[in-house]
Parts: C-alpha cells; sequence; structure tokens
C-alpha cells in the first residue's frame, strides 16, 4: 500500500488500513482539509468546488466520497462527472468555481487514484498550499455544516464538449486547413476519458477518418497507461496497418500528449512541445518555458526566432507556469508531452496540444516523420545513484554543484532543483528522492553514448 502527499496532491493505491492508502477515510480526510484551507482564504463566502474524474475502476467511489465530503463540509458542488485534468482546470475557470479537484492518478495503473487540488484559476495549488492542507488533515482542525448549511449539488455533463469548443475558437488554430488535409488518424485513449475527448475533437476539427483503439472509458486500461514507447507498441503497429498519418496516445487524464509517425516510430514526447511552441512561436513572438529535465531542442528552436528566449523551472507544473507567469511566456509545459497554452489556460492539455500540431501539419504539408527532421536531435538518458541511508544527499549536491561551477568547461550549474549542469553539448540534472537514498541523474547530448559518457562523468564525481 502506498499514500504520497506532494506538490502533485494526494495519491494513494486502493485499499489496504487507513493512512497507508487512499482509503475512504483518506479521501475524506483531505477532502474536509481542501475545504477548510479553501473556506479560510475566503472568509464569510459560500463556496462552490468543481469535482471531475477519469474512468478509472475506483473513479466513481472516490467521486462519491469527495462529493459527499464537500457538502457536509458546506460547499456547493459543480458536477462534471467523467473529465479529464484540462477540461476540469477549464471548468473551473469558466464555471466561475472557487476551486476544483480532479479524480486522477494520471499516468499510474489502475490500483492508483488521487485527488489533484485546483485554485480558483484552475491551476494546482503551490507547494505552501499544499503544506497548508496537509497541516489541516494531521491536525483535524475541521467544521461541518449543520444541516441547513449542507452544500448543494449541481451535475453537468457537457463540460468536455464546452472545452472543445474554447480549443477550436482559438485564433491559431486553423480547422479549414486541418479539414483540407485530409488527415487519417489513430487515437490510443487507454480506456479512460481521452476517449470521450479526443475523438470527438478531432472530428469537429474536420478529421473524418479516426481509427479508435481503447477508446471505451472503461477504466480496465489495455496497457501500462504511461504514454512512453515501451507502452505504445499496439498504436504503432494500427498506424501503419491503417496507414494513418498520425498516431495520437494520452495518459488517463488527457493531460500527456505523445504522438507516432506515420511509418509506426515515435515522435518522441518530448518533441510534442518542442513542434507545438515552433508553431505558435511562428505566429506569437515570445519567451518559453519547460522543465530543468526537458529536452535542450526547446530552447534551441525558441532561439531560431529573434528577441524570443527559453527559461527552465523546477521540475513540477506549478513551477513552470509560475515561472511562465513571470516571463510572459506564449508557449511553455513539461517533455513527458504536456503542453501548455496561456491563450487558452494554464494547464497542460492534450487538447489543445492536438489542435495545434494538426494546424502546423497541415500547413507544413509535411508528413509526420519529415516534420520530426526539422528538430534538433537530441537523446536523453535516465540512470539512479545508490547511496547508503546515513548520507547527506543534500551536502553531497551542494559539493557536486561547487565542484562543476569552478570547472571551465561548464556553462552553466543550475541549484533550484536538485543540480543541473550545462556543458556546451549537453546537460545532466540531479535530483534526489524523497522516499529512498537515491539520486536520480537525466542527462541529454546529441547521441545516446555522449548522454551516457555525461552522466557517468557526473556520477564518478559523486
Amino acid at each position: 500500500m502506498s499514500l504520497i502527499k506532494s506538490i502533485s496532491g494526494i495519491r494513494g493505491t486502493i485499499g489496504g488500513p487507513a493512512g497507508e492508502g487512499l482509503t475512504p477515510l483518506d479521501v475524506v480526510k483531505f477532502t474536509s482539509a481542501f475545504a477548510t484551507f479553501l473556506k479560510g482564504a475566503n472568509p464569510g463566502r459560500r463556496l462552490r468546488l468543481a469535482v471531475g474524474r477519469d474512468a478509472r475502476l475506483s473513479g466513481a467511489m472516490v467521486d462519491r466520497l469527495v462529493v459527499g465530503t464537500l457538502q457536509g463540509m458546506g460547499v456547493d458542488v459543480l458536477e462534471t462527472g467523467l473529465s479529464t485534468t484540462p477540461t476540469t482546470e477549464m471548468t473551473v475557470i469558466d464555471g466561475h468555481c472557487d476551486g476544483g479537484i480532479i479524480i486522477t492518478a494520471s499516468h499510474n495503473p489502475k490500483h492508483w487514484n488521487a485527488l489533484k487540488l485546483l485554485n480558483s484559476k484552475g491551476e494546482f495549488i503551490s507547494d505552501a498550499e499544499g503544506k497548508e492542507v496537509l497541516r489541516l488533515a494531521d491536525s483535524g482542525e475541521v467544521n461541518y455544516a449543520e444541516v441547513d448549511d449542507l452544500g448543494q449539488v449541481t451535475v453537468e455533463e457537457d463540460w468536455i464538449d464546452r472545452h472543445i469548443e474554447r480549443v477550436l475558437g482559438l485564433e491559431l488554430v486553423d480547422v479549414e486547413a486541418i479539414k483540407k488535409a485530409g488527415f487519417k488518424v489513430a487515437v490510443d485513449a487507454v480506456n479512460s476519458t481521452g476517449g470521450l475527448a479526443i475523438p470527438r475533437l478531432l472530428r469537429k476539427l474536420g478529421v473524418k477518418d479516426v481509427v479508435e483503439l481503447n477508446c471505451e472509458p472503461t477504466g480496465h486500461f489495455a496497457h501500462n497507461p504511461e504514454p512512453i514507447p515501451q507502452n505504445l507498441t499496439q498504436i504503432s503497429d494500427c498506424v501503419r496497418q491503417n496507414h494513418c498519418d498520425l498516431g495520437i496516445v494520452v495518459d488517463p487524464d488527457v493531460d500527456r500528449l505523445a504522438l507516432v509517425c506515420e511509418t509506426g516510430d515515435m515522435f518522441g514526447e518530448e518533441y510534442t512541445l518542442v513542434s507545438v511552441a515552433d508553431y505558435v512561436l511562428q505566429h506569437t513572438l515570445g519567451n518559453t518555458v519547460s522543465n530543468l529535465s526537458s529536452s535542450r531542442a526547446l530552447r534551441d528552436v525558441t532561439r531560431r526566432y529573434a528577441g524570443c528566449e527559453y527559461n527552465a523551472a523546477a521540475v513540477g507544473e506549478v513551477n513552470v507556469t509560475t515561472l511562465m507567469r513571470q516571463t510572459g511566456a506564449v508557449i511553455g509545459g513539461e517533455g513527458n508531452g504536456g503542453v501548455i497554452y496561456p491563450a487558452l489556460h494554464y494547464g497542460r492539455d492534450a487538447l489543445v496540444g492536438v489542435a495545434l500540431f494538426l494546424t502546423l501539419l497541415a500547413k507544413k504539408g509535411m508528413k509526420v516523420s519529415e516534420l520530426r527532421k526539422t528538430y534538433p536531435e537530441y537523446i536523453i538518458s535516465k540512470n539512479r545513484k545508490d547511496l547508503t541511508p546515513d548520507m547527506d544527499v543534500d551536502a553531497l549536491l551542494a559539493k557536486v554543484a561547487a565542484f562543476y561551477k569552478a570547472d571551465a568547461k561548464v556553462e552553466k550549474v543550475t541549484t533550484i532543483d536538485g543540480v543541473k549542469i550545462d556543458f556546451a553539448d549537453g546537460w545532466v540534472h540531479l535530483r534526489k528522492s524523497n522516499t529512498e537514498p537515491i539520486i536520480r541523474i537525466y542527462s541529454e547530448a546529441a547521441t545516446e553514448g555522449r548522454a551516457n559518457e555525461l552522466a557517468q562523468q557526473v556520477m564518478q564525481q559523486i
């Protein structure tokens, strides 16, 4: 059993003793704490929260617990039913809510679920706010409403359609160009709510030939739901066998977007954001942001445009969106296929990623594999260094940072999130685990050999 409390929300496995997984008691406890936190931030106001969920098997059970608890706290609920993470974020904004809860464990397997907590802007709460919610949960400082003050529930299940209409209305989404291109597109929605959203979006965009794979939102995931190459052999075969122009894959809550070339080869999850950013920058000059562990390709593409600059944030969506606001970024996101387009909202959104990518592809008149070759080629390598439990990891990382800051061959050392070392031809990012005595080591270079060489060099220094 596992229960993880972090900046990404309250995540755990279903079942087992209270406090050791995401049990019904834990759902009530943390939902009550979140409502208490929001009440404290909005004294004297009656609150309204949006609630949505992905299709995983425990979703309906957790949803009933969340909604009932919010009612018990005297909070009104806008219940959207089966939804996506970006749709729920849009519901908070357009539904004029004071916050929201998304019931999803994102790319985790089916026995996991989670509560992701949103503020009134439809964005994830900050680290400091999350810590206050956890403090309230542990303290038990919760007061439930009297019977006359119980919250009311409004059910509105058309928010995916509203989300799609908002995407279609974006200036840079060209429906006519996509329609004229006559694309044939395969979709793998891993049996979650992407099966409700992505095929519907494609048809609204003018894509008449859609091959649906695992699009029934049963919650019985057809494969490991993380959209990485080793889990995507089925759609790769589907694209080749059906002679599709493109394959689209989303995770269970539809905030990550992976693309498959017409050859069946992976476009590369890092290049989802790179390609969409390239299209946006062609029409809207401005800055870009991704996290420290994302590909250097976004920096290279950004610098193709005069006056545009790339900035790197600490890992975590809320850190990326904070830096995007500070730098006035016109596009940003994360290298795991997460596209954040502020013209719509500040959240990773596979729907807007699909619409912008298809517009780019239609206007370029290229095959997906040809488009991929227009971007800088980088390979990311992932390693780990095991340490003994008694070692001071923070002190060790500080020594590594000091060593490389004194190295004339190093372009830059960043310490806002672990240690990132930028070399002329690549980088290495070291982050400590919060749960075990290890350092995770990500490296990138133009070849896998060089990426591994950089990683080994830093591991030797450790």
